[in-house]
């Protein structure tokens, strides 16, 4: 009897393993009601949207790929992206992992986790994983969601690229994964700082907000016009460097760089979450975390992984200034209307036309050529000069440009009308615009060789 009762004692002393905690928070978490309706929310609402907007009249042309929702289902889950990087996956991770330490602070049960548990560790692990387990739920529901209700509401067609190339359906779909996929990475982030602020602001609501407020801040330094090493060593650039897929070749040079910089925000937030929780007092029932271990153990070193991040950007690319620079602006352009005509050639039902053959050139001014011809602005100015076989007339075509600070552009036909005026074409999916009537482009923002 005496064997037996010592026998329970040892079984009821032995630590708790992490496969175990992780099962037990996973389920706290998704015993939540509010979780429980972000992930239905997640895998039903975004293809309700995508459906509803791509049969409405008027799309959302401000948002990339937005003008293409009509033509094809794999411009909705691209606009859900951009939507989802903006807002939705900054607050998914508050609410999941900006609360999950907290939660046990406001309910004042941190005692008996650590009785049944018996290591921080543990408890640091379990929480962790399951919180990334959730906020993979919620971004994969966002992803597939999205996608199936754009191929079921419009069908599965080729997507028009941010130079104006086509790119077939598989291909499309490939890409678009990979976008989503990469933006893990950014989200990443964010959840660690959200267990970072969980851990060191305890039942402060600051900790809950603390991610959306970094995403926040990080959006509107990438409105401002940065340096481009500035911009690039913020990991919420991640969120919008995916756009560099969709050009022919890939602009992969600033996506790497921003998931490079994103993962190593989250490994240095999640360690510093980890120290602080070690160091933490339990039995202070009271705990409201510190305001000055926040800001030594939690902002200060991220404050200085910028600065590292800025130095190491700046001395391997040698990117100087905005990277919006007028031989950049112009390539951009003339490829991208010369796919694009290849495309107005075919919906017109006129003799085919490569683009060696066009010979597109483009010449950009900004203010008039008043002004320094570099730098985000709405005042660009763009002549594109091509060329028809058999025929020794140049054609020529105006384009009024809108470059934000982060390299995308919306160029804007100015004549004359019957190349880039508006008008509508008949396309397999029905009328359109003149797709040389509006277009969007993407610059990119590091060092590049002309392309031929």
């Amino acid at each position: 009897m005496t064997a037996t009762i010592a026998d329970d004692h040892a079984a009821g002393a032995r630590r708790v393993s992490v496969a175990r905690g992780y099962r037990f928070e996973l389920v706290k978490l998704v015993s939540q009601w509010r979780i429980r309706l972000l992930v239905l929310a997640c895998w039903i609402a975004p293809a309700l949207f995508v459906a509803a907007v791509s049969q409405q009249s008027s799309l959302p042309v401000d948002t990339l790929f937005g003008r293409w929702m009509h033509a094809t289902g794999w411009a909705g889950p691209l606009v859900m992206l951009g939507f989802a990087g903006t807002w939705a996956l900054p607050l998914l991770t508050s609410v999941v992992a900006g609360d999950v330490f907290a939660s046990e602070d406001r309910l004042g049960t941190w005692r008996h986790l650590l009785v049944a548990v018996r290591s921080p560790r543990r408890i640091f692990a379990a929480k962790a994983l399951s919180s990334l387990t959730v906020i993979l739920l919620l971004v994969a529901g966002l992803a597939c969601s999205s996608a199936a209700g754009g191929v079921v509401a419009v069908g599965n067609q080729r997507l028009v690229g941010l130079d104006g190339h086509l790119l077939t359906p598989a291909d499309a779909a490939g890409k678009v994964l990979l976008a989503w996929v990469c933006v893990l990475a950014p989200t990443l982030a964010l959840a660690a700082i959200g267990l970072l602020g969980s851990v060191a602001l305890g039942r402060s609501p600051m900790g809950l907000l603390l991610p959306a407020l970094v995403a926040l801040a990080m959006q509107l330094a990438q409105m401002l016009p940065l340096p481009v090493a500035v911009r690039l060593a913020l990991p919420g650039y991640a969120f919008i460097a995916w756009n560099g897929l969709f050009t022919s070749p890939a602009q992969l040079g600033p996506l790497l760089i921003g998931i490079v910089v994103s993962l190593m925000w989250a490994v240095t937030a999640t360690a510093l979450a980890y120290l602080l929780f070690l160091r933490r007092d339990f039995t202070n029932p009271t705990y409201d975390g510190s305001g000055r271990r926040a800001v030594t153990a939690g902002v200060l070193p991220l404050v200085g992984l910028v600065a590292v991040t800025v130095a190491v950007v700046a001395g391997t690319t040698s990117a100087t200034g905005s990277g919006i620079e007028q031989d950049k602006v112009q390539r951009s352009v003339a490829t991208a209307f010369a796919h694009l005509y290849r495309m107005q050639t075919e919906q017109l039902n006129r003799p085919d036309v490569t683009e060696a053959q066009l010979k597109a050139t483009a010449t950009c001014n900004k203010g008039g050529g008043k002004v320094a011809a570099q730098g985000p602005g709405n005042d660009w100015r763009c002549v594109i000069s091509w060329h028809l076989p058999d025929v020794e007339a140049t054609g020529t075509a105006i384009y009024q440009l809108d470059v934000t600070a982060d390299g995308r552009f919306v160029a804007d036909g100015d004549g004359p009308k019957e190349v880039n005026g508006y008008f509508l074409v008949r396309t397999p999916t029905g009328d359109a615009p003149n797709p040389l009537w509006q277009f969007d482009g993407n610059v990119e923002l590091l060092p590049t060789s002309p392309k031929g």
